[in-house]
């Protein structure tokens, strides 16, 4: 689908795609407006043409309330994973309180193994240091809290820390360093602020990561 902020939204090609010809395909289904990550692979001996059909669905979050926040970025780490930045679910002040809910697939960084075989359902594995593997919480969650991670990279300077512009609602935009099970506040704060309306007594949740940096 598109118009707002659907759309195609996001693209990472495998590691080895040059061998594998696999990449990934991040947008928002036609149907219904759900996230969905799709693998597709380029054509035999033309690498700059894809073949017009998914080899498979990774995976599908339903995001059926409001067209906006859906995020935006797929890319592998440098630990091979594939990681997605999935928006809260749209509107504002998050109401359904997705972003902090470690259950939910929303307003999260998610980190997926997707190196196994065609047909395996689900189409990925649960990396086993993921932070909620286990215990309460989505396995495929890495962290938590974020708005709208629209975009976001891994640092090539020799640190690989995961970098991510967290879109803001009023007041604040965010950059965070994101780590695993990081919880970096939303929808209790926006940026390094209590977000106004939701958190008037300015509790911080627990164990909460400010931003890098913010602007106004």
């Amino acid at each position: 689908s598109s118009g707002s902020e659907r759309g195609l939204l996001g693209l990472a090609f495998h590691p080895q795609d040059a061998t594998n010809r696999r990449f990934f395909v991040y947008y928002t289904r036609q149907s219904d407006g759900a996230i969905e990550i799709a693998e597709y692979e380029t054509a035999v001996g033309t690498p700059n043409v894809a073949n017009n059909t998914a080899v498979r669905v990774i995976i599908t979050i339903p995001h059926p309330s409001f067209s906006n926040h859906n995020g935006g970025t797929v890319a592998f780490g440098p630990d091979g994973y594939l990681y997605a930045g999935t928006g809260d679910g749209g509107s504002g002040n998050d109401p359904g309180n997705n972003a902090q809910n470690i259950n939910a697939l929303l307003g999260k960084m998610l980190r997926l193994d997707i190196d196994t075989p065609v047909g395996q359902v689900p189409a990925y594995n649960i990396p086993p240091t993921n932070p909620f593997v286990g215990i309460d919480g989505a396995d495929e969650v890495f962290a938590f809290g974020l708005r709208n991670p629209y975009r976001f990279s891994f640092d090539r300077g020799g640190t690989n820390q995961l970098w991510v512009g967290d879109v803001g609602q009023d007041a604040r935009e965010e950059v965070d360093i994101v780590t695993n099970g990081g919880n970096f506040g939303w929808r209790i704060m926006e940026g390094s602020i209590c977000t106004p309306g939701i958190n008037p007594n300015c509790t911080p949740p627990v164990g909460h990561i400010p931003p890098v940096t913010e602007y106004v």
